[in-house]
């Protein structure tokens, strides 16, 4: 049994993570280089799933074709300083959204009172005699 690394495998990047990257259309590690390891990992996140720093320290790592585990502390600093300021810019975007309102305008009164049938009608307007 070989261990070869195929071509298209992400180094760093086990099954489920694997599965996720496929799931926001990253199969290949020149798809990862294509976006990096930021823009992926953002991606992962805007899908629903909750992914780790360790899945954002792997994407780096593979992105430079290199373990994760290398990654200095600095480099592992500056990517969660940088993720942060994202997830801040994107929760600072969702507060400025206005969220959906009616705007039929308002009825008024009497514009009701017009549209709505007279409650009379040409039985009940007789002198009262019931022949």
């Amino acid at each position: 049994m070989t261990t070869e690394k195929t071509p298209d495998k992400l180094l760093n990047i086990g099954p489920k993570s694997y599965a996720w990257l496929k799931q926001v259309g990253i199969r290949t590690p020149e798809d990862l280089k294509r976006l990096g390891a930021l823009e992926v990992f953002m991606k992962v996140k805007k899908a629903g799933f909750r992914p780790s720093l360790n899945l954002l320290y792997a994407l780096a790592g593979a992105e430079q074709d290199r373990h994760w585990n290398t990654l200095s502390a600095d480099e592992k600093n500056a990517l969660v300083v940088e993720v942060s300021a994202r997830d801040d810019a994107i929760k600072q975007a969702k507060k400025m959204i206005t969220p959906a309102r009616d705007v039929t305008p308002p009825r008024d009164a009497t514009d009701e009172a017009e549209a709505m049938p007279s409650e009379t009608s040409m039985f009940d307007e007789g002198s009262g005699d019931a022949g």
